[in-house]
Order: structure tokens, then C-alpha cells, then sequence
């Protein structure tokens, strides 16, 4: 933990999980401080290795027994912690030096004045004695009355509003149509109401268009994005996801389980909400806000803005319009 004024120096020894010497440098570099700026350099600098290692591990194939979501996880850390180091150590890219000079530029000290600013005006301002003024005023009330004077113009009322609504579309409306048969009856065993489960089914396939596939084309039938863990013991596809790990989106290939139907996938995402203690808080929410948040906070997903996402389906125009069957 530092103390006083000055950043914690980046060093061999920097942590990753050391969140108190970033905090102190964001204090510090606003100030234009030399020290600060070093620093700043420093751990962009990291920042750019270790997106050039993550790069490097994307490109390399992966196999074998060894290669699991665990030691993924780790191989992050290590990368985290090595471009911290590389970063810090004073050989690194030579882009430290290169945005320390760029900060020191941009941080000058302002250059003083060669003078006092007068604290009085160069010349009295020039006023008319009120003798002169008034006979002013009245030659011109003559010249111009008041009566003479043309009307304001009427303010014209604005015209309404041709903002078109957000309608939802076919495609919209095919989807919950699809989904709202299996989701009532999930509803009967988490007491979520239906269209809150619809809704997040709809931001995990994007409406139903991504929705993971297997190798000959046909559908998962997986709506709500559910790993295949290692107790899964049913049939698994194979599709692109993002994950977001300590801050940094990732591109990754996961195994996702397929269900023979939209009911055996909304079935087997109310089992996993009843019997997983972790989801206990949201088990009969009946607000969007409850439900979406207590989703995120249970670690349902790694996307920062998961829950706010998930609100603004719920909430949306094209939800109630595709449940109401409304315009397409």
C-alpha cells in the first residue's frame, strides 16, 4: 500500500491484483506530475504487451489434455503479470519513453504574463450629462410611438411529432412465438414470469440469429447460452463466444450443450436457476431490475453490462408488441 503524494513505482515485483497503485497513479496523472507521467507510460506500455501476448496465444493452436477453461484462465493471469513486469522493468518496447516525452509536451507549465493586468481601465468611460440624455429620449419617443409600432407575428404552434415508434419485426415476433410456450412452462417452476426468461433468451441469440448450431446445420436448441461443463453428460456443440476476462474482451471457442427442443433447453435452464444456490435471489422476482441484476451479481455472465442490456429488453417496444402481436 502507498502512502503520501507519489505513485507507487511500476517494478519487477508489480502485482496485477494490486489495485491500490493504479488508483493512486489515475490521482496523480491529471496533475502533469514527471513521476506520473513515467509511470502512465509505463502501464500503457503493459497494457500493449500483454495484448501482444494474448494475440500470441489466440494464433497458437490448443490441444491436448491440458487445455481446459482453468489453464486458460491461468495462462491470462501469467500474461497479465508478465507484461506488468516487461512493462515496468525499464527494457521493455521503448513506447514508455516515446508517451513520456508525448505527456511532458502536452503538461508544460503555462508561461507567466511579462506584466500586471491593470486593475483599472485605461480611459473613464464617456457618459452623457442627464440633461442632454432626456431631451434624447424624448425626440426619439416622438420620431418612433409606440402605437405606430407593427404587431409581434404570432407564434406558430409546432408541428406534431412524425416520430415513427419502434415496431417490432416478423422475425421478432416468430421468435417469441417459438420461445413463449416453453418459457410458461419454465415459469412454473422458477416463478420468473415468462416474458423475463423470453427476453433473455433474446439477448443470448441475438433475436434467434446466432443461436449455436451443430455440424450438420441443425439447431441446439441452447437459448440462453449454457456451457457444457464437465458434469454434462448430453450432446455439446462447439460456437464462438466473448468472454470478459479481468477487464479485456476475448474471443473464444466453448462447448455449449444442445437439447433435442426449446422445451428441453428452457427445462434445463429452470433446473439449473432452482437447484444452484447461487440463484436463489432471483427465484420468483417479479422485477426486471431483480431479475436482470441478480443474474450478474450471480456471475450468469461475464459482460459488464449484462444486466442493463437485459432491462432494456424487458422494457422494450418490441417484447410487448411481439407478445401483444402487435404491428410488424
Amino acid at each position: 500500500m502507498t502512502t503520501g503524494n507519489n505513485p507507487a513505482p511500476l517494478s519487477a515485483t508489480a502485482n496485477i491484483f494490486d489495485a491500490n497503485s493504479l488508483t493512486a497513479l489515475k490521482r496523480q496523472a491529471g496533475k502533469g506530475d514527471p513521476a506520473a507521467n513515467r509511470q502512465v507510460a509505463k502501464q500503457f506500455e503493459a497494457f500493449f504487451l500483454q495484448m501482444v501476448m494474448k494475440s500470441m496465444r489466440d494464433a497458437t493452436p490448443r490441444e491436448g489434455v491440458f487445455d481446459s477453461d482453468q489453464t486458460r484462465m491461468y495462462e491470462s493471469l501469467l500474461d497479465q503479470q508478465l507484461a506488468q513486469v516487461l512493462g515496468g522493468s525499464g527494457r521493455g518496447t521503448g513506447l514508455a519513453a516515446m508517451i513520456e516525452a508525448q505527456l511532458a509536451r502536452q503538461n508544460h507549465e503555462p508561461r507567466p504574463l511579462d506584466g500586471p493586468l491593470p486593475l483599472q481601465p485605461a480611459a473613464p468611460a464617456l457618459r452623457l450629462p442627464q440633461e442632454q440624455a432626456l431631451p434624447l429620449r424624448r425626440e426619439a419617443a416622438k420620431a418612433f410611438p409606440l402605437q405606430n409600432l407593427p404587431a409581434a407575428p404570432a407564434v406558430a404552434a409546432p408541428p406534431p411529432s412524425t416520430s415513427v415508434p419502434v415496431s417490432t419485426t416478423a422475425a421478432q415476433r416468430a421468435f417469441v412465438n417459438r420461445m413463449l410456450p416453453a418459457a410458461v412452462a419454465a415459469e412454473q417452476v422458477t416463478g420468473i414470469p415468462a416474458h423475463f426468461m423470453v427476453a433473455q433468451a433474446a439477448l443470448e441469440t441475438g433475436w434467434g440469429k446466432s443461436e449455436a448450431r451443430r455440424a450438420d446445420g441443425s439447431p441446439s436448441f441452447n437459448t440462453f447460452g449454457i456451457k457444457a461443463g464437465a458434469n454434462w453428460r448430453g450432446a455439446t456443440v462447439e460456437a464462438a463466444t466473448t468472454e470478459v476476462i479481468a477487464g479485456l474482451a476475448q474471443n473464444r471457442i466453448e462447448r455449449f450443450r444442445a437439447y433435442g427442443s426449446y422445451e428441453e433447453a428452457f427445462g434445463d435452464y429452470a433446473n439449473l436457476l432452482a437447484g444452484n444456490p447461487r440463484y436463489a435471489a432471483i427465484i420468483g422476482a417479479q422485477e426486471p431490475g431483480r431479475f436482470a441484476r441478480g443474474l450478474q451479481a450471480a456471475g450468469y455472465a461475464t459482460d459488464p453490462h449484462y444486466a442493463a442490456k437485459l432491462e432494456s429488453i424487458i422494457g422494450g417496444a418490441a417484447l410487448k408488441q411481439a407478445l401483444a402481436g402487435g404491428p410488424a
